[in-house]
């Protein structure tokens, strides 16, 4: 529902587009444009990389918990699973709201009437290649030499898509007037506050509390055919201690997953990046050209989505594209190639005949009498050759 919230806030501006709408390389910045959304937006991402005490953190403990007690391959691929939620999660939060919008570094409007969509490419790390962007984009020194992190020619919005622009947007009783992305209305942002309230205590539902009056552990009787198995084996501490001692090693992960993201799409790398402290620190040597070439492998197996879209191309649809190809090959030139040959063959019969008869019945009598006489003769021969043989297989 965030997400919608966002798209929603940048149609006013690129127009209907969803590759434009949905971009997260045009996106950037917008704390300052939709705070509301970004508050419920941050907490549904910590809840999904499983931050205590948010909702998706118990479900999530609980299932990295009893996964080693089944099968620690299991675990393996669940553990992984869990830090590359958090890195993606966390990657879409910073590339949407950290730094400053990127709308407006080069004339979006004009790719809907000259189909130049090859302006950019998206990469799935966030980095879009720009063909036309300024090479001194940031830091570029504008009117009484301020610093100003957008370029210096701002491009022109377009009247067809200035005409589909929100005048005026209510929420919480306050009007607006939009030339930059823009808060949604109540219809939105009550959803998002509801299901915010529930992600922030919904947790509390399955904790048991056995040491005092309340009992909250509304839950656990549902999952118990489930986790029979589990707790035969294992018989887990309920105080605070075995909590957290089970609840460290799912945390850990979730933020390694929320640094490496940071590392990667933080304002404050970038800020180093612009200013040459990457190099400071980390001089080119052996060490760098191997942490350069693990990236890189990283990067393209990012990229090309774990090479699972070429794998099943190469084994799955290529193989049945070319059974296609050979099952229509078979019906095209021998199914259909008999069928069209008898009737080619019946058709040019048809007109030899044609041209052989004279129009008088009794030559047609004549020549009918006459092969019928000749089928009798040779069936009266294979006839009578067939009792000759026995006979003169006794003698």
């Amino acid at each position: 529902l965030g997400s919608g919230s966002i798209i929603h806030s940048m149609e006013p501006i690129v127009g209907y587009s969803p590759e434009k709408s949905q971009n997260m390389v045009l996106m950037g910045g917008l704390t300052k444009y939709v705070p509301i959304t970004k508050i419920t937006f941050f907490l549904g991402t910590l809840s999904l990389c499983g931050i205590p005490p948010l909702a998706c953190f118990w479900s999530k403990d609980e299932i990295l918990h009893d996964s080693w007690l089944y099968s620690p391959i299991f675990a393996l691929i669940a553990w992984f699973t869990t830090g590359l939620t958090a890195f993606y999660m966390f990657r879409m939060y910073l590339l949407t709201f950290d730094g400053y919008l990127r709308i407006h570094f080069q004339d979006y409007s004009s790719l809907s009437s000259t189909k130049k969509s090859s302006f950019y490419s998206i990469s799935l790390w966030g980095k879009g290649t720009l063909k036309k962007v300024n090479s001194n984009l940031f830091f570029s020194k504008m009117n009484k030499n301020k610093v100003c992190f957008f370029s210096k020619n701002i491009s022109k919005i377009d009247e067809n898509v200035r005409s589909k622009i929100r005048d005026f947007s209510t929420y919480f009783r306050n009007r607006y007037t939009y030339m930059y992305p823009h808060e949604s209305s109540n219809t939105m942002l009550f959803p998002l506050l509801v299901l915010v309230l529930l992600t922030l205590f919904i947790g509390s539902i399955g904790i048991s509390f056995n040491g005092g009056v309340i009992d909250l552990d509304l839950l656990s009787k549902w999952l118990t055919p489930s986790t029979t198995l589990f707790h035969q084996k294992f018989n887990s501490s309920d105080d605070w201690y075995g909590f957290f001692s089970n609840a460290f090693f799912s945390v850990s992960i979730a933020l390694f997953g929320l640094f490496i993201a940071s590392i990667f799409y933080g304002s404050i790398y970038s800020s180093f990046k612009n200013l040459g402290l990457i190099n400071f620190f980390f001089k080119r040597g052996p060490k760098r050209i191997i942490l350069d070439k693990i990236k890189g492998m990283i990067y393209n197996w990012s990229y090309n989505r774990g090479y699972i879209d070429i794998f099943y191309t190469g084994i799955f649809t290529m193989s049945i594209r070319g059974l296609a190809e050979l099952t229509q090959f078979f019906d095209k030139y021998i199914i259909d190639g008999i069928l069209n040959g008898i009737g080619i063959a019946s058709f040019f019969m048809g007109e030899g005949i044609k041209y052989m008869g004279g129009g008088r019945i009794s030559s047609y009598l004549f020549l009918y009498f006459y092969y019928v006489s000749i089928f009798l003769f040779i069936f009266i021969i294979f006839f009578f050759s067939s009792f000759s043989l026995p006979n003169s297989q006794f003698s």
